[in-house]
């Protein structure tokens, strides 16, 4: 019998969170050392409860870092000047789509060249 699901504001273990977005628990617990953003709740026995706000913050970290083509310091850059107020500067507006514009410019080149 699978467990009843949670109300959108309830804490999360974890073991949910990581299950959720397919990421193993170890991979959250890295990102907390590098985002001080993400500060889950401790309790005894140092078991994390990941808050409405964490959620959201390591769905978004997950997002940027799997489906835009983000390092973890372009997540951090983008998070702080975010934080900050102002706009990042070289943020790529279409992630993987600027990728492949400058891939198909470097292979232009290197036809170009006769390479």
């Amino acid at each position: 019998m699978p467990a009843p699901e949670k109300a959108a504001g309830a804490l999360r273990t974890i073991g949910e969170l990581a299950q959720e977005i397919g990421r193993p628990q170890h991979i959250l617990r890295y990102w907390e050392t590098r985002f001080p953003q993400l500060r889950p709740l401790t309790r005894a026995g140092q078991r994390r409860y990941y808050r409405p706000d964490d959620v959201a913050l390591v769905r978004r970290i997950h997002h940027l870092l799997s489906n835009e083509g983000y390092t973890i310091r372009g997540v951090q850059k983008l998070l702080a000047a975010e934080k900050g107020g102002k706009a990042p500067a070289a943020a790529p507006s279409g992630g993987s789509e600027s990728l492949r514009a400058i891939r198909d410019s470097l292979a232009d080149a290197l036809e170009a060249d006769g390479v």
